[in-house]
This record gives structure tokens, C-alpha cells and sequence, in this order.
């Protein structure tokens, strides 16, 4: 005689695909928490760096008007600085007309390519009573934020 074929209940034989269906169910479920957690950390970041990207522009622009260029030359970024030696800055920032006062107008700070990049609105104040609004860039650097690309 031949070969007898045993019966199976049909759940049983669903139970390969019931398995797949919940593998995949918890594959897209962590990657939903992964993404999630990612948001998260990125508007900790950003909310977080809107105190320190104002302090650095604060900083730079108190020191530029008070004529203490070196000390705003270290508050630049490295690109800035490859750009300009400490003399060439200095001479930059005292020509005429010089700033005199600044106004911090706005400051916002967004991610990048996951990078988190600051721009702070500044309304600069010159010698003989003229005014600017100029946007600065503000980028994290080392173990804080720098001063990057031309802020006059």
C-alpha cells in the first residue's frame, strides 16, 4: 500500500507566515523607535545650543567692539582662521567705520545633515551711526561653538 499522509490542523500549517508577519512587525516597530529616539536627541540638541550659539556670538561681537581682536580671532572656527591670519583680522575689524555696538536681533539653530548649525541675527552699530543686520554663522567645534564665515 502506499503512503498514508498524516492530517494537520490548518492553524498549524499558518504558523510559518504568523511567525514572519510578527518578526517583521517588531523589525519595523524598533526601527520606529530608532527614528523616534533620533528626533528626540536631534531637538535636545537644538534646543539645548540655543544658549551657548548666543553667548558665542555675544562674546565675539562684545570683543570686536571693544577692540580686543585677538580675542575674537579665537573665537572663530578653523575655516575662518584658515582664512584669515590674526593681523589680517585685525586690520579687517578696525576699518573704517568701525562697529560700536551690536543688538543680538534672533538666534536659531537647526541640524544639518545631522550636524547641528546656529545662526544668529545681529544688528551691528558703526562709528558715525550707521547700522546692519548681518546673519552669523555659529558652528560646534572641539568642545564648543565657534564664529564661521565673514560676520561683517
Amino acid at each position: 500500500m502506499g503512503r498514508q499522509r498524516q492530517w494537520q490542523h490548518p492553524a498549524r500549517r499558518r504558523r510559518p507566515l504568523r511567525t514572519g508577519v510578527l518578526i517583521a512587525g517588531l523589525g519595523v516597530g524598533t526601527c520606529l523607535i530608532g527614528v523616534a529616539g533620533l528626533a528626540v536627541w536631534n531637538a535636545q540638541v537644538v534646543f539645548q545650543a540655543d544658549g551657548p550659539v548666543r553667548e558665542t556670538a555675544d562674546g565675539f561681537f562684545r570683543d570686536v567692539a571693544s577692540g580686543d581682536t585677538d580675542a575674537a580671532y579665537e573665537r572663530l572656527c578653523a575655516e575662518a582662521r584658515g582664512k584669515w591670519s590674526k593681523t589680517g583680522f585685525a586690520s579687517w575689524v578696525r576699518t573704517p567705520p568701525q562697529v560700536s555696538g551690536y543688538e543680538i536681533v534672533d538666534v536659531s539653530v537647526a541640524t544639518r545633515s545631522g550636524r547641528p548649525r546656529g545662526t544668529v541675527v545681529v544688528r551691528i552699530n558703526r562709528d558715525g551711526g550707521g547700522s546692519e543686520e548681518r546673519e552669523l554663522p555659529v558652528v560646534p567645534e572641539g568642545d564648543g561653538w565657534r564664529v564661521c564665515g565673514d560676520p561683517f
